[in-house]
Formats: C-alpha cells, structure tokens, sequence
C-alpha cells in the first residue's frame, strides 16, 4: 500500500506474533497481537519516529484487519490505537469480538 513517503508492505510474521510494515525494507512499524483458532488480540502498535506521520499505522491496521477478516477471526483491541481506527472506520466493527455471556455482578 502507498502512504505519504513511500510504498508500505506489510507481513504477518507469526513467529513473532506480529505484523512488520516496511518502506525500502526499513522495518517502520508493528502491530503486536496473541492469536487463538477464533481471534486476534491486538495489544500493541508503534511506528518509528523517523516513519510517524506517514499513514504507516493506517496501513497496519487496515492489511492487519483485512486479513483477520480474511481468516474469519474475531478482533479484540487492547491496543489503543487499533480501537480508535476502528472506532473511525465503522466498516471494521462487525469484526470485534462480542462476549456471548451478559452475565454481570
């Protein structure tokens, strides 16, 4: 994906539990997440000073969502960031994970 600055490509890198997004093969930032079968949990995202400003978050969080999408995965956004881009991109909210329990104290 483009972004201001530079092409952004974005892996999955499973063996570190988290997405990399690159620009001339820097690495400029990550998305940290735990995975079961049924979701993803994002805990945390962090773009380097040098890349910030550059769409480079946007772009993690929406290849990120795309594929958990892809891969019928309930989402849960610890990550402050994550939960505020979805909060402004509505078409991501059907992917977040719902209790099925409403018990309460």
């Amino acid at each position: 994906m483009t972004a201001p600055g530079g092409t952004v490509t974005v892996t999955d890198v499973p063996e570190s539990r988290r997405y990399e997004a690159r620009i001339d093969g820097e690495l400029a930032g990550e998305a940290v997440y735990l995975r079961t079968p049924d979701m993803i949990v994002f805990v945390h995202t962090e773009v380097e000073p040098a890349f910030e400003g550059r769409g480079v978050g946007s772009v993690l969080a929406r290849t990120a969502l795309d594929e958990a999408r892809e891969l019928g995965l309930r989402v849960v956004a610890i990550c402050p960031f994550i939960d505020g881009w979805m909060q402004r991109h509505p078409e991501y909210e059907g992917l977040r994970y719902e209790p099925a329990s409403r018990v309460a104290d």
